[in-house]
């Protein structure tokens, strides 16, 4: 196993709850390397993270260890069969009441103390 695939699987193995399920595929052509990852649906959020940020943090540190081996790493990260939504997530943020929780911007700046 390549020095970058061998990184990314030690870093995602020890962020899951189901390291078993864990498939990295390494592919190289010209533009460089692309790993790709698939992990257990459960796990889908530990990898992402929130906002993306650990998922932005683990291709930082991949790319890291492509410029060490001279090499352009990407990452792209398979999303499972049977993806779900964690619990709670309400499109567009609405309450349970079902009313819309957004605002214009002059209510935004009225409550604002500036």
């Amino acid at each position: 196993m390549e020095a970058d695939a061998k990184f990314l699987d030690t870093v995602i193995r020890a962020l899951v709850e189901h390291p078993d399920d864990v498939k990295i595929n390494r592919t190289v052509d010209e533009m460089g390397v692309l790993i790709t990852l698939e992990v257990h649906p459960d796990d889908m959020g530990k990898i992402i993270g929130r906002q993306g940020n650990t998922a932005k943090a683990i291709r930082t540190l991949l790319r890291v260890v492509g410029m060490k081996n001279n090499a352009r790493v990407n990452l792209k990260i398979n999303e499972p069969e049977g993806g779900k939504k964690p619990a709670g997530v309400m499109g567009s943020y609405e309450h349970n009441s079902g009313q819309s929780n957004t605002r214009t911007i002059d209510e935004v700046m009225e409550g604002l103390d500036l």
